[in-house]
């Protein structure tokens, strides 16, 4: 059986040193080179600019707006209020707030509502379902939660804490982690704002 020949050695000079590398060593850090790194993203055309960071960013928030949204339906679900949308469960959280009452150009401002209609719509199904009271002063009309409003706030807010809250650590890191992401997410909220106000002028 003839004798298998020797790998042949490819030679590079640099300078007045020559160094010999096998062709095993050229592949095996062939193998190692990692591969160009891909952005996670839903839309790949928008991630082909300066910022593909951005776009996973975006994708990241687009997941987690539904998955909250999903959430706090259900759990509203969970405590007796079958039929409500996640635009009604985030007005009678608001309306509950610090126990203040509450102006409907007030709470489209806090929540970010452009449509006031969308949040008078909620306000007068939350009225209908019996979960707030209304007080008119002068041309204004008040809201604010009543006994059964403030009962089913109590009772999301301990379904919240049972299967939500204690999924997270609690630790001193995980806090600080979240208070600096929600920081972000309100800077990066102007940002946005002024996007979608450059782009109307266009």
């Amino acid at each position: 059986m003839p004798n298998a020949k020797p790998a042949k050695k490819t030679s590079l000079n640099a300078g007045d040193t020559t160094v010999s590398v096998s062709p095993v060593a050229t592949a095996a850090s062939a193998a190692t080179t990692p591969a160009p790194r891909r952005p996670i993203v839903s839309s790949a055309h928008l991630a082909q600019g300066r910022s593909s960071e951005l776009s996973e960013f975006e994708f990241g928030m687009i997941i987690a707006s539904n998955a909250f949204n999903r959430w706090a339906v259900r759990c509203m679900a969970a405590v007796g209020m079958k039929d409500m949308t996640i635009t009604d469960v985030l007005v009678l959280h608001h309306i509950n707030h610090r126990a203040r009452e509450k102006k409907l150009a007030d709470i489209a401002f806090i929540l970010n509502i452009e449509d006031t209609h969308i949040v008078n719509y909620s306000l007068k199904k939350l009225q209908a379902l019996a979960l707030v009271q209304t007080e008119k002063r002068g041309k204004e009309i008040l809201y604010s939660t009543n006994e059964a409003g403030r009962d089913i706030c109590q009772r999301y807010s301990e379904v919240r804490e049972q299967v939500l809250v204690s999924a997270l650590t609690g630790d001193g890191t995980e806090s600080f982690e979240l208070s600096e992401l929600a920081r972000f997410l309100r800077v990066l909220s102007g940002l946005y704002e002024q996007a979608a106000r450059a782009a109307t002028s266009l």
